[in-house]
């Protein structure tokens, strides 16, 4: 059978890739992005209480209206912004929740701006749609943001921009100024903006995260993806959701029922619990195991003669690692995976072009034990 042209257009995940070769050498997995602490128990009790109670039937392809209020009560207790629990869709995932946004607001043809480097999922979703991707430049180790950058990319076809606040892969966390500049120059081009905020809670230092929808210039003409799969350790349930206005969530649910019906049920009612019970100490321990956790694996990778980019949020580090054997970033991603065991994803799978050819990500979001092994076995080279 002769096969689609949009298949044609998506590259296997590097990330999916490298770590079928780490696992076939018994590695260390620090290519994909799994946050690996326990799940609370609120979520795992809230979950099974609603099997049992019988939540296990299809739910509204908006999401549970327990969980679209959560989501709701969630932002106003975190960033003090009032939205309506309509403006909220439960999706597969935030990648469910971005797919959905995209086919609902995008055609063939239109330009979308991506920061570099960038999450290859944003990507390839777009290409797949038929949507071309152009590349803003971000360089490390600050990843500074130039207008001037912005400016001279945008075109008559240009129609949005995705942000990935706190980023993946760089840990970039963008300060109100730089999201306020975008606002600017999103309302002098009438663009849209996805904000991709599934790492809010991973913060470092004094970095804060400010929500595009905090933001006046941005409120209205953005779409806030974001979901559970890292907060609450449980990437394998799929729960993600999407936060816009009205009329876009209601288009947006309409191809959320044709692609993927709904989310789990009793899994909405477990996020929910999650939210309405866990304390504000919660998130604040969230991030600073991961600070030190970032900590001792940078140190780790300085003194094996890499440079790591430290990152702000999130929990990856881009890494300099041009000292590494090897005529490009996939050899010298191999080259670490053969010598130590560690599973890292090329710098390729987050450039358009060959700007990542001495980089890697590492994932330092591991239990202590194997990371602590992780750091001893990067210093043997």
């Amino acid at each position: 059978m002769k096969l689609s042209k949009r298949s044609g257009n998506v590259e296997q995940s590097h990330i999916r890739s490298m770590t079928k070769a780490c696992n076939a050498l018994g590695g260390i997995n620090m290519a994909q992005g799994v946050c690996d602490l326990d799940v609370p128990r609120e979520v795992i009790e809230g979950a099974y209480g609603a099997m049992k109670e019988g939540i296990n039937i299809y739910t509204p392809t908006e999401g549970l209206p327990r969980l679209r209020n959560a989501i709701a009560s969630k932002m106003k207790r975190f960033y003090d912004v009032e939205i309506a629990p309509e403006q909220v869709l439960v999706s597969d995932g935030a990648t469910g929740a971005f797919y959905t946004a995209c086919m609902a607001l995008l055609n063939p043809g239109d330009e979308v701006i991506l920061f570099e480097p960038y999450y290859g999922y944003h990507r390839s979703t777009l290409t797949s749609l038929g949507i071309v991707p152009t590349f803003v430049r971000l360089e490390a180790p600050e990843w500074s943001l130039d207008i001037n950058a912005l400016e001279a990319v945008v075109t008559p076809k240009t129609r949005a921009m995705v942000i990935c606040n706190p980023a993946n892969p760089s840990g970039k966390v963008y300060t109100r100024e730089e999201l306020e500049m975008i606002g600017a120059f999103a309302e002098r081009h009438d663009l849209i903006i996805f904000a991709d905020e599934m790492y809010e809670h991973f913060l470092y230092g004094d970095a804060v995260h400010i929500s595009a929808l905090s933001v006046p210039s941005l409120k209205e003409r953005c779409v806030v993806l974001s979901g559970f799969s890292k907060v609450f350790s449980i990437t394998g349930w799929r729960l993600g959701y999407a936060i816009a206005p009205i009329h876009v969530i209601e288009a947006m649910a309409q191809l959320n029922d044709l692609i993927y019906v709904c989310a789990p049920a009793p899994l909405q009612i477990g996020a929910a619990v999650g939210l309405e019970e866990l304390e504000d100490e919660y998130y604040t321990e969230l991030a600073r195991l991961h600070e030190h956790k970032r900590d001792l694996f940078c140190d780790a990778l300085r003194d094996a003669g890499l440079t790591p980019s430290i990152p702000k949020g999130a929990y990856y580090v881009m890494t300099d690692v041009s000292a590494v054997a090897g005529n490009d970033d996939f050899e010298k991603a191999m080259e670490i995976l053969e010598r130590t065991g560690i599973a890292s994803v090329p710098g390729r799978a987050f450039y358009h072009d060959d700007a990542g050819k001495n980089m890697v990500r590492f994932c330092y979001s591991k239990p202590l034990e194997v990371l602590v092994e992780a750091a001893e076995r990067i210093q043997r080279l």
